[in-house]
């Protein structure tokens, strides 16, 4: 598992790999997504609070995950279409990938291990679980699916305060 957030890499939604480098100093929501949950609609929250906050150093990264209830079964161009056409989604979106299990990516590994959930457990219980990094890579917050995007405002104004 990599010391910190940033010697993570990760492959965008258009196969190109990325360090997580990238993102230093900035403060981050790292989300797992899906085209066909519940949850669905908080994209339209979470474009609102990155086109709110980008300018100040928020980036939120959307990671669809098909890991619950076969929510995310499209390929990467279907997803991609669907966040841009449905939600006009902005912010940097992935490739999927498992938020739990023998195949979790590392970035998942890295967030579940330093912001607990529900009663201590590092298992991701379902999409659109959110964790809130601050400026120097620590993982400050993370939020279960019911917690609406436009509910972190204070908690995003707040990390992007911290200098």
């Amino acid at each position: 598992m990599a010391e910190s957030i940033y010697g993570i890499e990760v492959e965008t939604i258009d196969g190109k790999t990325e360090s997580l480098s990238q993102y230093k100093g900035k403060v981050l929501l790292v989300v797992n997504t899906a085209s066909k949950c519940g949850f669905t609609p908080q994209y339209e929250g979470l474009e609102a609070l990155y086109r709110e906050f980008r300018d100040e150093g928020l980036m939120v990264l959307g990671f669809p995950c098909d890991q619950f209830g076969h929510q995310e079964p499209g390929s990467e161009e279907e997803i991609r279409d669907f966040c841009s056409t449905r939600f006009d989604v902005s912010f940097p979106m992935h490739s999927k990938v498992e938020v739990n299990g023998d195949g979790q990516h590392p970035i998942y590994a890295h967030l579940e291990t330093e912001a607990r959930g529900v009663l201590g457990s590092r298992t991701i219980k379902w999409n659109f679980t959110k964790f809130l990094v601050g400026r120097s890579g620590e993982v400050l917050a993370r939020f279960g699916s019911v917690t609406k995007p436009e509910k972190l405002r204070a908690r995003i104004s707040q990390a992007l305060a911290a200098k």
